[in-house]
Formats: structure tokens, sequence, C-alpha cells
């Protein structure tokens, strides 16, 4: 049997004359099913969970420095006093009436509040910044605990406070007169990190919503067909939420609210484009055939084998983030393939079961008919029959000048992404978690007064321990002689080995930037050399560091791990499923190398804007790996649908076109799945958090070359320039060139 014949079965098995009922009901009943028997993938959020792995030297060295040091073995939430002009004696007063309420009544998950209600006034006046308008202490929170638990008390927080003071100083502004207050720290970060991606999850889901609708309305200009793709999208949804939310109450993954707003725009984007391949192909078969169940059937045996592999693909390099240690990385792994699984084999169930109850229906009131409907319809009205219209004329000129060009063509288009790639190297990276919230946010706000007023370091310390085997050690002026140190803490010793020495030291720069991150390694080494200079054998196993930055230079050590290991394993996956589909290791190769050109030149061109016209100083260093599998994966999909139809055609007639025809042909479906797709990552874009902007944009960018670059001009014009070799090995019988008019059509 062939695969025609195998894909037609299948396609009577989905969606024919009864079995189209039953493929409907199974799809309501799967997402109801699932919807109320499995708990929501919402409700097993951790946002909390640990991103590097427990040998990082940070977590070590946390571990270590809860043991040894239990005073800092909580997490800090900053409390930044502000009043311009200086603090008001009735300003302290009400501070201390405040730590003094908190010690007698302390917050759910509150570990330790520094006891200022203790201290005298003017020991009080000591801890204000040089211009006495500022204070700043850590409230300490238990480890571990829950983002939502955590907001909670703050809310508390801002509540009593306000209850004391009689104002609330959280709403008043920064730079004003009046006492200001603001969270900021690790607690304050983390809470406001959260936050944002819960308020983004509805706007995203809707926006995402609308804006596919609004694009199909505009492509194909028809309501019915414009819902088509948004209930097989809202089925799978309905049955991915819950089964993640599954697998993750049975402690499988980790779910966290960034992945879950990226699978939403990543279900809506790729979902529709599935669904477009078949639907694309349908209305060209309702034209050639006037029984709409045949043509639905051929639609499927035509599309449905490159639907399958571009889905697959995906699922394949989504799975490869399994083999991320980064924990961020990890969690995406799970929730974004088995999106991509449902929404393919919904695709290839669900959408031709609709299909096949609305029929030509679908595409009122544009509906399209055979010649001989058309011809029959003129008769019943007494109208004249139309003439033809050319098919896809702008496609029509494109593709003439690939075949006639190649060279021309496929040169341009590499020059022109050669040079957007260029710009790829120039772009500069941050870990600075602070630079991805909006100006107004709380936490932000918080660090830039303390920036302002004292050293920017004091905002998180980095905690450098020693072990000195009883030797006299002079740790801290190793530490103090560095350049970017700005104080260094009187040395504590461990609770329970003497011989462990601790200091906090403090840089003189946002110590969340990368500036900040290349200093851990110079103090490792100067402490080792200390060590050493002491007679400590073995001094470089005996230096720890932990903190937040030496959490985000983990952070950084680790995405370069992993993007050393998941680029190589997708580009792999990728190229085997390419040598199994199409048989062609020159295909493969010149596929996956132009995909990866447009990866670049997305990432150039990405930078171009976000730096030059958004005014970006740097872009997030999660960005890169989280494009390459986005942009790699996706790419390939448009490369499988227009290939497939060109190595289809080729079989009847020649090379030249088969290729004119292929690009005529998947021209206004990929164009319209493109639009779709870059579109649904560009609302990232109307988000207020940057690292999601900077991704929308550059995944957005990317979808776009691929849609007008890569696949209308570079693939088809690099097929021709190869001719016969694009099959190699794959057995290729050339059919004659035609002559020079009928190719060309004039």
């Amino acid at each position: 049997m062939s695969k025609k014949q195998l894909w037609e079965q299948y396609g009577r098995a989905v969606a024919g004359p009864r079995t189209k009922w039953i493929t409907i009901l199974v799809w309501v009943l799967l997402a109801g099913g699932l919807s109320m028997l499995l708990p929501s993938a919402k409700s097993q959020e951790n946002n909390a969970a640990a991103n590097l792995p427990a040998d990082s030297p940070s977590v070590v060295g946390e571990a270590l420095a809860a043991r040894e040091f239990p005073g800092d073995a909580g997490v800090p939430a900053l409390l930044v006093w502000h009043r311009s002009g200086g603090m008001q004696e009735a300003d302290l007063a009400g501070i201390q009436n405040i730590t003094r309420t908190l010690e007698k009544e302390p917050l759910t998950h509150q570990l330790l509040v520094p006891p200022l209600h203790n201290m005298p006034a003017q020991s009080l006046r000591g801890q204000l910044s040089q211009d006495q308008s500022t204070l700043v202490f850590p409230l300490m929170f238990k480890k571990g605990s829950d983002t939502d638990g955590l907001k909670t008390d703050l809310e508390t927080l801002k509540e009593k406070t306000a209850a004391l003071l009689g104002s609330d100083p959280f709403a008043a502004k920064t730079d004003g007169a009046e006492l200001s207050a603001r969270v900021s720290g690790p607690v304050g970060i983390q809470v406001d990190a959260v936050g944002l991606f819960k308020s983004a999850d509805v706007s995203l889901l809707i926006g995402t919503v609308l804006l596919v609708l609004v694009i199909l309305l505009l492509i194909y200009r028809s309501p019915i067909l414009a819902l088509i793709p948004i209930v097989g999208v809202g089925f799978a949804y309905a049955a991915v939420n819950p089964l993640i939310g599954w697998i993750a109450s049975m402690g499988w993954i980790e779910v966290d609210s960034q992945a879950m707003s990226i699978m939403t725009v990543l279900l809506f984007g790729a979902g529709t484009d599935y669904c477009l391949f078949l639907i694309a192909r349908f209305r060209q078969m309702l034209k050639q055939e006037k029984d709409k169940t045949k043509a639905l059937l051929r639609a499927i045996s035509g599309s449905s084998g490159a639907i399958a592999m571009s889905g697959f693909t995906v699922v394949l390099s989504l799975l490869a983030l399994l083999l991320a240690k980064f924990g961020a990385y990890h969690r995406f792994a799970v929730p974004f393939s088995l999106s991509i699984l449902v929404m393919g084999i919904a695709s290839l169930t669900l959408v031709p079961a609709l299909l096949a109850v609305l029929g030509r229906t679908s595409f009122y009131p544009f509906v399209p008919r055979t010649r001989e409907m058309l011809e029959e319809r003129a008769v019943r009205t007494g109208k004249a029959l139309a003439p033809p219209r050319p098919a896809h004329p702008y496609s029509s000129i494109f593709s003439g000048w690939i075949v006639r060009k190649p060279w021309t063509v496929a040169l341009t288009a590499a020059i022109l992404l050669g040079l957007l790639a260029s710009f790829a190297p120039r772009i500069s990276y941050t870990f600075d978690t602070l630079s991805s919230f909006p100006e107004d946010m709380e936490s932000r706000q918080g660090f830039a007064v303390i920036a302002e007023q004292f050293s920017p370091g004091e905002l998180a310390p980095v905690k450098v321990m020693l072990d000195t085997d009883g030797k006299q050690v002079d740790g801290a002026a190793a530490l103090k002689a560095l350049p970017f140190v700005s104080k260094v803490s009187e040395p504590v010793k461990g609770k329970t080995a003497a011989t462990l020495v601790a200091y906090e030291v403090e840089l003189k720069m946002n110590p969340y930037s990368a500036e900040a991150m290349d200093t851990i390694p110079q103090l490792r080494r100067a402490a080792e050399k200390a060590l050493d200079a002491s007679g400590v054998a073995d001094g470089s196993g005996k230096v720890w560091i932990s903190g937040q930055t030496a959490a985000q230079y983990d952070t950084k050590e680790t995405g370069d791990r992993d993007a050393a290991v998941i680029i190589p394993v997708v580009i792999a996956l990728i190229a085997l499923l390419l040598l199994v589909y199409l048989r062609s290791i020159v295909a493969a190769a010149y596929l996956i190398a132009t995909v990866l050109l447009s990866y670049f030149s997305a990432l150039g061109l990405g930078w171009l804007v976000i730096h030059y016209i958004l005014g970006a100083d740097a872009i997030q260093g999660f960005i890169p790996l989280y494009a390459f599998v986005f942009l790699v994966a996706l790419g390939e999909d448009y490369n499988i649908f227009m290939i497939s139809g060109i190595w289809q055609k080729s079989r009847s007639m020649p090379l030249s076109r088969a290729i004119r025809e292929g690009v005529m042909e998947s021209g206004s479906v990929i164009t319209s799945a493109g639009l779709i797709l870059a579109g649904t990552f560009a609302v990232l874009g109307t988000l207020p958090i940057q690292i999601l902007v900077h991704f929308g944009i550059i995944t957005a960018i990317g979808v776009l070359l691929d849609t007008f670059v890569v696949r209308p001009f570079l693939v088809p014009a690099l097929t021709r320039l190869l001719g016969k070799w694009s099959f190699w090995p794959g057995r290729y019988t050339p059919v004659p060139e035609e002559e020079p008019a009928v190719q060309t059509g004039r």
C-alpha cells in the first residue's frame, strides 16, 4: 500500500461520513473529562523552583552558610525608607514602632526582624545615608517560602505600616517630600517577578486569540474558517493543561508561570499553522473535486505527512531541553513538547473532522468550487462565467525569478541574511533580573534609592567563606585589595567548624550586573591566594562563595554549558528526521544551514531593534538558547512543508516546474502561517517583562525572515542550483525539461 493510500485510509478513519462525529465526540469527552478529573497546570505552578543544580558552587555555598551561619539562613526583603530633605524624628519613631510590632506579631513566613526599636535614636541615625534621607534594613523570611505566601506577608506588612503611621508610605513617590517605603532585595524581586507573569497570563491569552482571529479574517475573509483553528487549539489547550497539571502533581516535572505563558503563545501560533497547512490543501482540492469527502481525503493524504513530520520535529527539538541543567530551561521541555504533540494530533484528527462536517461552508462567503460547478451555477443564474483569475500572481513572478536566475536570488538572500547575522556577535547580554522589570516596579524603585544613597552592593552582598585549617589568614585584607570591593565585614566564625570564617563583601557596582558576575572568579582567586600565603594546603578546595551575584555567575556558566550541549543535539535530531523524511543528505544539509543562517540573522536584526530603537543596553542571557530551539524547529516546519511539495511534483514534472509550482502553491499558506506565528510571538512584546519582550521580538523577526526570505527565495533557489544533487543519495529520475515557452509560462 502506498503512502497516499495509507493516509486516505487514515482520513476515512477520522473524518468519514460517520467517523467524523466519533472523532469530535472523543475530543469533547477527552477535553471535558481531563479538565474535570485532573488538576490544572496553574494549581501546580511552583514559581520558587530552583534553577541551579544542587552541586553548583553558589548552591553549595548557600547550604554551608545556612548550616554554619544560621543568622543568615533566611531570605531578605530589604525595606527602603526615604524622605527627600532628611528623615524626621517622627519617621524614625514610626519605623521603630513597626519593627516592635513585627517582633511581637510576626508575619507568617517571617524569620527575623532587626531590633531597631531597641536602638537609641542617635545609634539609629547612624544607620542612615550620608544625607540622612534614607534607611535600609532587612526583614528576613524563611527559605523555601512560596511566592504567594511571601506576597501575602508583604501585603500584611503594608497594611500594618499604614495603620501604625496613619498614611501609606508604599504609595508615596520616592522623589517627593513625603516619607516613602519600598520592598526590594531577593524577596521583593521574587514577588514582583511572579506577579508580572501572573498578571500577563490573561492579557496574553486574550491578545493572542484576538490577533489570530483578525489575521485569519483578513487573509481568508471567512468568519467560519477563522474559528476552526481557534476551536482546534482550544480543545488542545483544554487537554494539555490538565495533563501538565497531573504530571506536575505526580512530582515528575516542575512548572512555572513563565513556561505556561510562553506555552500559550506557542500553542496558538504553531497550532494555527498546522491547521492552515491542512485547510489550504483542502481549499485547493475543493477547486478540483466536486465531492467534498474526496477533496478532504486528497487534502489529508497530501498534507498530513508534512504536518506530522513538522510537529514531530518540533516535539523532539523541545524535548532536547530535558538535557539542560538550568531549571528554567528544563521546565520548558515537557509543557512545550507535550502541547505541540497534542496540537499535532488535534490538527490531524479534530480539524479534519470539523472540515468534514462543514465542507465548503467552512470558506463562506468565498466558497471554492470546481470549474464544472461554476459553469452549472452560471447556467442556473443566467450570468456569464467570469474568466479564471491567475493564481498567486506575485508568487508566479517570484517563482519565475527563482527558476530563471537562481544564482542572483540565492546570493542576494544569503548576503542580506549574512549582513544581518554580522550584528549578532555585537550583542551585550545581562543576567540582571531587575533590568527586566518596568521602571515603576517597586523592587526596582527601591534598588534605585539604595544605589543613589548607598553603595549598590548593599542590596545583595557576596559571602566569601574560607576554611583556614586553624591558621592565621588575613582574608579581609586580600578581599579589600580588590578594586571593585567597597566594603568587607569583620570575619565571623562558623557555628560548628571553628576553622571556618566568613566575610560579607559589598561591591561597588550593581550586584546583579554582568560586571559584578565577572568579579566572582577574582574573589575566589584572591581568597585562595590568601590561604596559600598562610600555608593552608589545597586552598582551592577550601573557598566557598554564596549570594545573589555568585548565583547569577553560576547561572551564566550553567546556561553556557546547556547551550553547548543542547544546540548540537537539536541540530543532530533535525538532521536525522530530515534524512528519514527526505532521504537526502544534501537537502538535509542545506535546509539546516538556511535555518541556522536565519537564526543568526534574527539575533542580529533583533539586536538592532532592541538596542538602537528600544534603547536597551543588553538582552537577557537566556534568550539565545530559547530563540534557537524555537526558530530552528519552527523554521524547519516551513521548509518541510514546501520542500515536500516540490519533491512530490518532481516525480511527474521537470524539477524547474516543480520548484515554480511548489513555491506558488505554498506561498499563500506559508505566508499566512508565518504572519500568524510571528504575530503571536510579537504579542509578548506588549508585556511589561523585558525578557519576554526581547524574546518575542527576536523570535517574531526570525519567523518573518523564514517566511519572506528563506522559504520563498533561498531554499528553492538552492534546490534549483543543485538540481538532481538535491536528492542525493536518494533515487531521482529526472523528467525532461520543457521548452522555455512552456517553462516560463510565456
